[in-house]
């Protein structure tokens, strides 16, 4: 190995970039080997790779690498979902990539692989859990922190230290296809999960975890088009909270314009509100191809210079997944365009990512030793749990859960397949629709919900009834990943047959229908685009059907979202809302449906009666005739009352914080876990929104067991932003608890005295 670094390096003393006074020993580092690099060296750590581009029939080639990288490379791009590997073939590639790297270009600087984690990593045979609108439903940010660590230790076993996640935007509208991998339309539920997933992430550093991408900065999905006020105290807050306390120190920008321009190239949103006001000191990484679509007028080299230019003077410092135009940076720095010190300091961050993760050591660890399993007993285990209370019971009728030795029939296109337990940027997903490959399904083993129900519940007969789709309901969108422009619409196939009058047959004669319906991925996710959001193609016109043989039916949705079933819903006995639950998905669904589970998801979005494409938020005092069942809402088998809310009287506006409990009784006669959910409205004008969400715990209760529940309010919590400025203002507030956001039963209220407090920066963000 050729030695031009240092061969020690001390102790990681610096997770993320807080603000902090004392000297960060990596700097040193990364200063001598930045001086050591030429000037090709150096623009070859902001770019990255496919893997592709370094195999030949499918294999790693040497040749290709000198070819191709011949000063290095910063990132190997989404390395797993890519390649149709398993484990050990996957592992084995990557070390003769760091071999090349490390013994044969002149800076001997390995690359760092990076990957999708959304869900977990996105590997062939890895785990899959839950899609993060389903997660986010669980309000369970402690088994969110597990499924993290899991998904760290097999990322690194693989040899990977960056993960592309998680994503934090707010969305507000069902109509934007990739709400399935937010947590929904909560700034505060949004900014409590994203920490504890990044937290699971990081917990044992970057050398011996994983580094998060926190995504996409900022107002995707519509969110940029909300006043500043909103952007600040919402929008921004998830990507506030993670930077400022879990350390994220790489982060990326979205696809979309941002009001002076493409994010990737705003100087307001780079400069002004990351490095200004939030003072992050990390590494901002372009989303793929974005560089390169950030400019106007025909392509070019003059237009790729463009791009360069301008995503890196405005502080965008990698290229992903190519260097189609950072490979101009030494003709702009050449030409002026680009100053030396933008430069240096794009290539430092760069080259500090790669210090923190042990990359610049002269004996890095690159992957794991001996055979590698990416599913682990556990980690199955940790999906089931996750699934079990991701999924939302919105309707019972007393239908369920089932009693033993009911006839069912198990009818519709999601009964019999596992692809209504996969989101988008699962393996399975990415291979489909990026990669246009046929994925052998054995590779995980992921069970249909037709197999689990009839092994645990028995008697269940199952006719497919109708097709997911219809041909014209779903379009690619050419925006975002420009490799949307060579994909087409297209329809998961079948190998069942789909006989309307055999299913409704079938309904007619039995005790109870269990219709499977919604989405699979090729319907829900990036440039996906469905004309509406609906049951798609002839389901709801099926559905009727079903309802028509007057037998009870259990209507079973998966999907990426909330889907609009306002003609339909009177007729179900029972609605459950699954999305897309990962791999132990179908397990979770029939231990629910056969009352092994009691449900206890609770909604992270309003869910729509009408599909109006308006944006939409429990915090904006919706129409009620406009919203089916309201943020934060969910049914259970057993019942819970509230009750004995208690908090102070007044408080000052310099307070440290304000405790609010209540108790909360299982009044049922089941065992039940209850998600107490605790708001604050403003009462004397303070310029807020009427209704925030400011702290939820997940209790379990036994039948009879009552317990106190109490949150710890910090007035900074009720600041509001206004002229560059956080104002705690005095005056009285009510504090709300109940179990969704339009059933709060108790309130009491606080008068805060004192003078307004001013601040420039929010330093607390959750009740405790």
């Amino acid at each position: 190995m050729r030695k031009y670094l240092v061969c020690l390096l001390l102790p990681l003393l610096l997770l993320g970039c807080r603000t902090s006074v004392s000297h960060d020993p990596l700097e040193d580092l990364v200063d001598s080997v930045y001086e050591r690099l030429s000037l090709e060296e150096r623009v070859a750590q902001l770019y990255g790779i496919y893997p592709q581009e370094i195999m030949e029939d499918g294999r790693f080639s040497l040749e290709k690498c000198r070819e191709r990288l011949p000063y290095g490379v910063g990132h190997i791009c989404q390395f797993a979902c890519s390649l149709d590997m398993d484990a050990d073939e996957l592992r084995e590639f990557v070390r003769q990539v760091q071999d090349y790297l490390m013994n044969e270009t002149p800076s001997g600087i390995p690359a760092i692989f990076h990957d999708e984690a959304i869900t977990g990593i996105a590997a062939k045979g890895a785990t899959v859990y839950p899609q993060q609108l389903g997660s986010a439903c669980t309000w369970n940010p402690e088994l969110t922190e597990v499924k993290t660590e899991q998904t760290a230790e097999a990322m690194h076993a693989l040899g990977a230290r960056l993960a592309l996640s998680p994503m934090l935007d707010v969305i507000r509208t069902a109509h934007w296809p990739r709400i399935e991998e937010s947590y929904g339309e909560d700034g505060y539920l949004s900014a409590v999960m994203g920490t504890a997933f990044v937290r699971g992430l990081q917990k044992k550093g970057f050398e011996e975890g994983i580094a998060a991408t926190t995504k996409h900065f900022l107002g995707y999905g519509g969110a940029n088009t909300l006043p500043w006020k909103e952007i600040y105290e919402e929008v921004l807050l998830p990507h506030e909270a993670v930077i400022r306390t879990e350390g994220s120190t790489s982060l990326m920008t979205c696809y979309d314009y941002f009001k002076d321009g493409y994010a990737v190239s705003s100087d307001t949103l780079l400069n002004g509100i990351l490095r200004g006001y939030l003072q992050f000191g990390g590494t901002v990484v372009s989303d793929y191809f974005s560089v390169s679509h950030s400019a106007t007028g025909d392509e070019g080299v003059e237009y790729f210079k463009r791009c360069a230019e301008e995503a890196i003077n405005a502080g965008n410092d990698l290229e992903f997944p190519n260097n189609d135009c950072y490979r101009y940076l030494p003709e702009l720095l050449e030409e002026g365009r680009v100053s030396e010190e933008t430069f240096e300091r794009a290539v430092k961050r760069a080259l500090m990512m790669k210090a923190r993760a042990g990359l610049l050591r002269s004996d890095p660890f690159l992957c794991a030793d001996g055979p590698l399993d990416l599913d682990r007993p556990e980690w199955r285990q940790t999906s089931y749990e996750l699934a079990c209370q991701s999924i939302v019971m919105l309707k019972n009728d007393g239908i369920l859960p089932l009693p033993e030795g009911r006839r069912i029939a198990l009818v519709g296109p999601n009964a019999n397949t596992y692809w209504c337990m996969l989101g988008d940027y699962t393996f399975q997903s990415m291979q489909a629709f990026w990669q246009s490959n046929v994925v052998d399904p054995s590779c995980l083993e992921i069970k249909s919900l037709f197999e689990t129900l009839s092994a645990k519940a028995g008697n269940v007969s199952y006719q497919r009834g109708c097709d997911w789709s219809n041909p014209e309901e779903v379009a690619v969108a050419i925006e975002g990943d420009p490799r949307a422009r060579y994909l087409t619409g297209q329809l998961m196939e079948s190998a069942d047959p789909t006989d309307r009058d055999a299913a409704l047959g079938l309904a007619a004669g039995s005790d109870v229908i269990v219709a499977a319906l919604g989405e699979n991925p090729a319907l829900c996710g990036e440039n996906r685009v469905r004309k509406g959001i609906r049951l798609p193609g002839d389901q709801e016109a099926f559905l009727k059907d079903l309802i028509a043989t007057g037998k009870p039916v259990v209507l079973v949705m998966f999907g990426g979202r909330p889907q609009v079933i306002d003609d339909v819903a009177d007729g179900c006995a029972a609605i459950l809302q699954a999305w897309y639950p990962g791999e132990e998905g179908a397990n979770a669904v029939t231990d629910i449906l056969t009352g092994k589970v009691n449900p206890s998801g609770k909604l992270c979005v309003s869910y729509p009666r009408t599909e109006s494409t308006d944006l939409y938020c429990y915090n904006e005092g919706p129409d009620p005739e406009s919203v089916a069942y309201p943020f934060g809402y969910g049914m259970s088998y057993t019942s819970f009352e509230y009750g004995n809310i208690r908090a102070r009287k007044s408080a000052r506006t310099g307070s440290r914080r304000i405790k609010v409990s209540c108790t909360v009784r299982n009044s049922g006669s089941q065992a039940g876990d209850e998600i107490v959910q605790f708001y604050v409205s403003p009462a004397s004008g303070q310029s807020l929104k009427p209704l925030q969400l400011k702290g939820f715990k997940r209790i379990s209760l036994q039948p009879g067991e009552q317990k106190e529940v109490v949150f710890k309010l910090s007035p900074e919590q009720l600041a509001y932003f206004s002229d560059n400025t956080w104002t705690i203002a005095p005056g009285e507030y009510v504090f709300r608890i109940g179990p969704s956001s339009a059933e709060l039963p108790l309130d009491i209220s606080c008068t805060l005295r004192g003078n307004a407090r001013n601040m420039k920066l929010r330093n607390v963000y959750f009740s405790e």
